[in-house]
């Protein structure tokens, strides 16, 4: 039979798992999902991934892509590679696309979501995907400061110092951080859309974000931090579990 190019969405709770990309004596996502793959299509079966998410993230909507030549109809492919899955992962759909779609190489945009709880009381069931900070954020010089990072900028002082890529600009096309009241505190969510980001770019930006919020730092800050070109110039990096790939555009 031809091959096939099917592109996957993909939803995993990725606080159990060391990261997307397979790494040896680790279970990560792209090695359970290859397991999964090769139990339904064979021992030569592989998937590509769009995003590199990194150990404790999660995503609602990663992509990624694997070629076949089974007579197995596409629209049947999402329940029997979800029913060869833990309950941590789930494919949302599958569809066709052409064999020259690039799935890393044709993205548009992605979407990250960052989520903080704002309270005095740790809120222990949902602990997995948020960051509990107790101070009370100033949710307006948070957005504020979030707005200085929209548009096309280096954003090498927001790249982990092992990013070594010489390219570091990138297009932020907004950063917006909102909050939701909950019974004893506040949801604070930060969305960032971007053209792509660097190594732990997301998690530093939200770091910092936290240092203006909790007053150490005002947003007139962020254009100094850009301008250094330095890791050190920016606030610490928020933890992992807070962070979602929402979804990607192509």
């Amino acid at each position: 039979m031809a091959l096939r190019n099917i592109k996957l969405t993909i939803a995993y709770d990725g606080s159990e798992y060391h990261g997307w990309q397979i790494q040896p004596g680790c279970v990560t996502i792209q090695g359970v999902l290859t397991e999964a793959l090769r139990d339904l299509l064979g021992p030569r079966a592989r998937i590509c991934g769009a995003s590199r998410t990194d150990a404790g993230v999660s995503a609602l909507g990663q992509v990624g892509l694997i070629q076949i030549d089974t007579p197995i109809p596409t629209e049947n492919f999402a329940k029997a590679i979800t029913d060869r899955l833990p309950e941590s992962m789930a494919i949302v759909k599958a569809e066709d696309v052409p064999m020259g779609f690039d799935v890393i190489g044709d993205v548009n945009r992605k979407l990250y979501r960052y989520t903080i709880y704002c309270g005095p009381v740790r809120p222990v069931l949902d602990m997995r995907h948020c960051w509990h900070v107790a101070a009370d954020l100033d949710i307006q010089a948070m957005s504020e400061a979030a707005g200085r990072l929209v548009g096309k900028k280096d954003f090498k002082s927001f790249a982990a110092a092992a990013d070594h890529r010489e390219d570091s600009v990138r297009t932020v096309f907004r950063c917006d951080v909102t909050e939701v009241p909950a019974e004893e505190g506040r949801w604070i969510y930060v969305d960032a859309e971007g053209s792509g980001f660097l190594y732990n770019m997301v998690r530093n930006i939200v770091g910092t974000l936290v240092e203006v919020g909790i007053g150490r730092w005002q947003p007139e800050k962020i254009p100094e931090i850009l301008e250094a070109r330095d890791r050190k110039a920016a606030g610490p990096i928020a933890p992992p579990n807070g962070l979602c790939l929402m979804w990607i555009k192509y």
